[in-house]
């Protein structure tokens, strides 16, 4: 369930959603929890969605239109106020150690809060070697490159003004990082 719930975030923060994953966001299931209620929400949004919308919102949010957009989902914005710094270089350096190396697919830096996420996805699947990587692993990669700025950035996406969709997507992953955060604590 951690992995897909990453992958779920990392499909709708890395690029535009398109029509096939708002589907599959309709059939999310609401419960109590503030995990269920956010994926609640957010599969009612979706059904009134279109991804005409929800791509001009994500460019509003993400990119501007020339000056930037309201979001800069990058480590080293968060940790430092700046792009390209400190974070970005200890993240390259966690990735080559654990053989992790950016796919060229996508010119953004590698501490996009998409590409971090999809790490840990990863790590919790097995991607980087033959067998999901030790608790102990995913606890320290959480640590040192999600915990300290996350949150945060989907804080920030949930006020932005061109948020309305995404502020349901930065619920769930407010909600998420909060039980990962939990839950890393109670095993360490």
């Amino acid at each position: 369930m951690r992995a897909g719930l990453y992958a779920f975030l990392v499909r709708a923060l890395a690029a535009p959603i398109k029509q096939d994953f708002l589907d599959i966001i309709k059939t999310l299931q609401s419960d109590e929890s503030e995990l269920g209620s956010a994926l609640g929400a957010w599969a009612e949004a979706a059904r009134t969605a279109d991804v005409g919308s929800l791509e001009e919102e994500f460019t509003k949010l993400f990119y501007g239109m020339g000056s930037g957009g309201e979001i800069l989902p990058y480590a080293s914005y968060y940790l430092t106020g700046s792009l390209h710094d400190r974070p970005l270089a200890r993240l390259r350096g966690d990735m080559e150690k654990l053989g992790i190396v950016h796919g060229k697919l996508n010119s953004e830096p590698e501490d996009h809060i998409a590409f971090v996420m999809e790490m840990m996805h990863g790590l919790i699947i097995g991607a980087y070697g033959s067998e999901a990587a030790p608790m102990e692993a995913q606890i320290r990669f959480f640590d040192a490159h999600l915990a300290p700025w996350a949150e945060d950035c989907f804080e920030d996406m949930a006020a932005a003004e061109s948020a309305d969709f995404y502020t349901k997507v930065a619920a769930v992953g407010r909600a998420f990082m909060r039980i990962e955060a939990q839950a890393f604590e109670m095993a360490a």
